[in-house]
This record gives structure tokens, C-alpha cells and sequence, in this order.
């Protein structure tokens, strides 16, 4: 494959059209994970095809999971009751947090030698939250390098119960939600009687409600105690439900939901729609108070721009969007293109994604024209009068900063996107999908 070093994006005059989208990583990873710990065989339908995905069927494969690809996107997992066959491996996930953070988790409650790492950001990533709550229940988990970070050693586990019946654990809940989704799929290994306390604000919870989602359906039962306690009763174990559909990416349903916005529309992304499990399906309503028009079924959304004609101003406006960080960054672009000053707020998970995310917004927002103000967990956008036209965007192999970027272009501006093909991560048809929507 021919590797692009950027990729000039020409101004788009108008937006229509339909997108089928992609599978949810998130989704797709739980899936997988789950699928491989279950009793019984699963079929996962529509599975995404990304590089993350290829990571953690790559680390299944690796640690014995018999695996194999039935068409496309479907796969049949066959599952190993618990107990994965391989007891030592060396497993590379590149810069994939939703398959390094679980398989951590589910490795350190095994009898087994795992050696995990991943590429450089990866390696900058923070997972000690994630180590000490997994030490507390009896994990042997070395660092190979900086404290705190991978890559990691893991060890056979040592059952160290504490002066309670059962495994009691605590993890912070304001760095990740991947260290508590991690810490749920992998305490029912243990076969007893499992309590995880949140420390602080929980952030991102409708990711967590996707793993509690993706659990039930395997046939596991977590008691939820308000966001401060979850518990998960003793002689539990995963179940294969046959046959599970993913969802598609509602993090990708964004950019095209937010290109009908800017370039009049209607664009409809099928996939997700009212009945998704997903969060960021509420970009939607977000999209909805800059003044998109935006229709809604149970499969599919539908956005339009707030005026007819060409030039329509979004509305500026001031929103906490802890819940939906990754489609947030769509509106960090959009801002470009509203009537005033926007605001950010509450994503201080933004500066441990696979690059500082309020950095580079910042750093690339200033490129096309805009005054950004950077906050420890926020963003103050001023859109310019015009914007620079092109902007050299670099992506900072964040296939998020490539997409989002590439809507300066939907709304009127030329501008190039370096590394294009960091999109790979979730979307590899990004580029060319975006363009069926784009006149």
C-alpha cells in the first residue's frame, strides 16, 4: 500500500447523502475480549476493521483463542470458558488503549508469564490506576519502564484475599474509563465475589454503560450502586450469547452528522440511531443546540444545516461534554463556524488519548485563523473572520485530529491533513466515504 504523506482536501460546495458506518471500536474490542472468555462459540457480526481490532485479534490469536473470519466483518470466536490456553506470550497492541487496558486486566487474575507493550505513545499513556487496584487484588505486575506506564510484566496471579469475604478493589474514576470497564470484564474470572469502588468523579460514563451493556448480554450480572460502587456476585461466568451484532461507530457518525450541518445536507449515517448502547450518539443533541436540524430512527441519524442557504453560522455555545470526549472534538471544528466564542468543557481525558487531544487541538485550531484559550480541561474557541486557507493540519498519528480537521475543507476552506492514513485506526475508508457525501 502506497503511504501518503498528506492529503490536500479541495472546498466542498454542498453535502447529501448516505453513510453505512463502520463498526464501534469500542464495540468491537469489548466484543471480541468477551467472546474469547465465554463459554461457547460466538459469531460477531459487522466487527470493525481497524488497526485496534487487528491488535486484539491478533494478542487473542496469540494467547491460544482459535479465531477465524467468515466474511468480511463477521468472525466466529471460539470461546475458552475462562481460562485462556497460552500462559506466556509477548503481546505488541500498538496504540490501542481498548485492547492494552482489558487484556492487562483479564492477564493479571491468570496463571501465566504476558509481557504487553506498544508504540511509543503508548508507552506515554498512563496505566498505574489501573496496576495498584489490580495489585490490591493480588496481581503481579512488573514495569518495564516508567512506573506507571506500560509496557508491563504480568505474573501468575496470587489470590491475597483481604479481611473480607470475596475480592474488594478501588480505582480512580478521572483519568480513564477503560481502568474500570478493564477491572469489570476481568474480576468474573476470579469466580468470587467482587466489589470495585470509584475514587473521585467518574468520568465518561456512557462507556462504561457500553461494557455493562456488553456484559449482560454474556450472560453477567453487575449491581450498580450509583457510580460509587459495582458489584459482581461470586459463580459468575461468561456465556456466549451465539450470535452478536456491533453496532456501527457512533464516535464516527460525527464528522458526517456534522458535515450535513456545514454543508446544508441532509447526510444520514445508518448504523446507530435511538436504540444505540453508544454515548456519543448524544453529539447529536449537541449538534442539535448549534442549530442543526437533525432527525433521528432507531438505526440511523439524519442532520441538516440551520439555513438553506450556503454561509449559515452555527450557534456558539458553552457545554460540558465529559460524556461524549472523542465526538467533542467535532465540535471543537465546528466552532470554526459558529457566531461567537464556544466553549469546552470538562475534558481533561483529552491529554491521555493516543495524543495530547487539548494540545494539538489548540496548537492546530490557531493554524486555520482561530484564538484558542487551552484550560487544564478546556477549550475557549474564537472562530476568525476568515479562515487561513491551507493549513498545513498535523494529525499527530491521531486518526481523530485527521477527521475532524478534514471539515474545514466541508465548510468552504481549503487545507491539507498530514499522515492521512493515521485514520486507519477506526475508519480506513474515512477520506473516501466523506467524499460521497461532499459536492
Amino acid at each position: 500500500m502506497t503511504t501518503l504523506a498528506h492529503l490536500d482536501l479541495a472546498p466542498c460546495g454542498a453535502t447529501a447523502g448516505t453513510v453505512r458506518l463502520p463498526g464501534s471500536k469500542s464495540i468491537s474490542n469489548r466484543t471480541l475480549l468477551l467472546a474469547a472468555l465465554s463459554e461457547g462459540d460466538t459469531e460477531v457480526r459487522g466487527l470493525l476493521d481497524s488497526d485496534d481490532t487487528r491488535r486484539m485479534l491478533e494478542a487473542l490469536g496469540a494467547l491460544g483463542v482459535q479465531w477465524r473470519q467468515l466474511n468480511e466483518r463477521d468472525y466466529l470466536v471460539e470461546g475458552c470458558a475462562g481460562r485462556l490456553p497460552v500462559k506466556q506470550a509477548e503481546l505488541f497492541l500498538g496504540n490501542a488503549g481498548t485492547a492494552f487496558r482489558p487484556l492487562t486486566a483479564a492477564l493479571a487474575l491468570m496463571d501465566g508469564e504476558f509481557r504487553l507493550s506498544g508504540v511509543p505513545r503508548m508507552h506515554e499513556r498512563p496505566i498505574g490506576d489501573l496496576v495498584d487496584a489490580l495489585r490490591s487484588l493480588g496481581a503481579q505486575i512488573d514495569y518495564l519502564g516508567q512506573p506507571g506506564f506500560p509496557p508491563l510484566a504480568i505474573h501468575p496471579w496470587q489470590n491475597q484475599r483481604n479481611e473480607h469475604p470475596g475480592l474488594r478493589t478501588r480505582v480512580r474514576g478521572d483519568v480513564s474509563s477503560q481502568f474500570l470497564t478493564a477491572l469489570l470484564m476481568a474480576l468474573p474470572l476470579s469466580g468470587e465475589d467482587g466489589l470495585i469502588s470509584v475514587e473521585g468523579e467518574l468520568i465518561s460514563k456512557p462507556y462504561i454503560e457500553i461494557t455493562l451493556n456488553l456484559m449482560r448480554r454474556f450472560g453477567l450480572h453487575v449491581e450498580k450502586r450509583g457510580w460509587n460502587e459495582f458489584h459482581l456476585p461470586a459463580g459468575q461466568g461468561y456465556h456466549s450469547p451465539g450470535v452478536i451484532h456491533v453496532e456501527g461507530d457512533a464516535s464516527s457518525a460525527s464528522y458526517f452528522l456534522a458535515a450535513g450541518a456545514l454543508g446544508g445536507g441532509p447526510v444520514r449515517v445508518e448504523g446507530v440511531g435511538s436504540d444505540s448502547i453508544q454515548g456519543d450518539v448524544k453529539f447529536a443533541d449537541t449538534l442539535a443546540q448549534m442549530g442543526a436540524l437533525i432527525a433521528l430512527g432507531e438505526d440511523w441519524i439524519e442532520s441538516s444545516g440551520p439555513v438553506a442557504a450556503r454561509g449559515g453560522k452555527l450557534k456558539a455555545i458553552d457545554a460540558d461534554l465529559n460524556h461524549i470526549p472523542d465526538a467533542a472534538m467535532t465540535i471543537a471544528v465546528l466552532a470554526l463556524f459558529a457566531d461567537g466564542t464556544t466553549t469546552i468543557r470538562n475534558v481533561a481525558s483529552w491529554r491521555v488519548k493516543e495524543t495530547d487531544r487539548l494540545a494539538a487541538m489548540a496548537t492546530e485550531l490557531r493554524k486555520v485563523g482561530a484564538t484558542v484559550e487551552e484550560g487544564a480541561d478546556y477549550l475557549r474557541i474564537t472562530p476568525p473572520a476568515t479562515l487561513t486557507p491551507n493549513a498545513v493540519i498535523d494529525t499527530y498519528d491521531d486518526h481523530r485530529m485527521a477527521m475532524c480537521f478534514s471539515l474545514v475543507a466541508v465548510g468552504g476552506t481549503p487545507i491539507r491533513i498530514m499522515d492521512p492514513q493515521c485514520v486507519a485506526k477506526t475508519f480506513p475508508d474515512y477520506f473516501a466515504e466523506l467524499a460521497t457525501v461532499s459536492r
